[in-house]
């Protein structure tokens, strides 16, 4: 594995805000002068091809980066706001209801936040 490839996991793997590439870069920017946007992006995505993170894409938004560990997303219908959530674990339900095993699964709950509500 490459240095940025390392770097790029290990600022994903401690963060909990669900990063842009532009974040990324902005961030490594701080400490890695020389780093360049096409690193960044190539490097994201041969971490996702690995399987060491995974890719957030939502509708009209830009593609975030979060870690591997099992867990939900919460994103707010209205601003957009993302937000880590742990569900029972769905693996067996959904093979019972496939009649075969799965991989894995991606689950994002749409709601409104708090914020939102209030307005």
């Amino acid at each position: 594995m490459s240095r940025y490839a390392e770097l790029i996991l290990g600022l994903i793997n401690q963060s909990r805000g669900h990063m842009t590439a532009e974040q990324i870069f902005l961030e490594l920017k701080k400490t890695e002068p020389k780093i360049v946007q096409a690193t960044v992006y190539n490097n994201l995505n041969t971490l996702c091809q690995e399987g060491l993170i995974r890719r957030l894409s939502m509708e009209s938004s830009p593609d975030r980066y979060d870690r591997i560990l099992r867990h939900d997303h919460l994103i707010c219908r209205k601003c957009g706001a993302l937000s880590d959530m742990t569900f029972e674990n769905l693996t067996e339900n959904l093979e019972r209801q496939l009649g075969e095993g799965i991989l894995s699964y991606d689950l994002k709950v749409f709601y409104l936040c708090p914020k939102c509500r209030e307005e």
